[in-house]
């Protein structure tokens, strides 16, 4: 049954960006329109401080809508190298765990996980680093509106869905130079949140990751 799931979550972490930009449009889209924005506008829209991040028109695309597919693109590329980590940890610290009494679960939480959780934090890394440059699905539901907003349901837009829809159009030799530059940038940030990610997931197959 595992080997199945785990299957099914590697093949859902291998789908193009663009299936899940295009389930954006058709599900989550209409569903935050209708369904979760006024629900969000009705219950959060009033609180003080946490509320100016749900207010305004809900159009449907937006901060939010561009998150959720996101999440929604990167939870089974989280789950999938989490599962390689924890599977790295040495056998003999379950089975020392359940020969002094612990249950299977208790040998999961307070053991494996433990050692583990290095690697875990460095699979988020991973993920947030590809939810960055991520393009196609971002650009598709995020509305590509270059003002900035407080409010989550506000079109925006990313540096990757810029280069994306701006980089052809480019007439100058300016408006070509801060394209790239934004692109350098982007790379940047990539190039280190990997390189982090990377270091935390090496640490935990060394054993660096193992509870004191």
């Amino acid at each position: 049954m595992s080997d199945t799931i785990s299957f099914l979550i590697d093949l859902l972490a291998a789908v193009p960006s663009v299936i899940y930009g295009l389930l954006g449009i058709f599900i989550v889209v209409p569903l935050m329109r209708t369904t979760v924005g006024p629900i969000l506008i009705g219950t959060l829209g009033h609180v003080p401080v946490i509320g100016r991040f749900f207010k305004g028109p809900n159009y449907g695309v937006g901060f939010l809508t561009a998150g959720v597919v996101l999440a929604i693109m990167v939870v089974p590329f989280i789950i999938s190298v989490s599962r390689e980590v924890l599977l790295t940890v040495p056998r003999e610290q379950r089975e020392a765990a359940l020969a002094l009494g612990a249950t299977r679960w208790e040998a999961t939480w307070k053991v494996v996980v433990p050692w583990a959780r290095t690697g875990i934090l460095g699979s988020v890394f991973l993920a947030l680093a590809r939810a960055l440059g991520e393009t196609m699905a971002v650009t598709m539901v995020i509305g590509n509106d270059p003002k900035i907003s407080a409010s989550l349901f506000a079109p925006g837009y990313t540096i990757a869905a810029v280069i994306a829809n701006e980089f052809t159009e480019a007439t100058g030799d300016l408006y070509l130079s801060a394209l790239i530059e934004l692109g350098l940038v982007l790379f940047l940030m990539t190039f280190i949140l990997n390189g982090l990610a990377r270091l935390l997931i090496v640490a935990t197959e060394r054993g660096g990751g193992h509870p004191s």
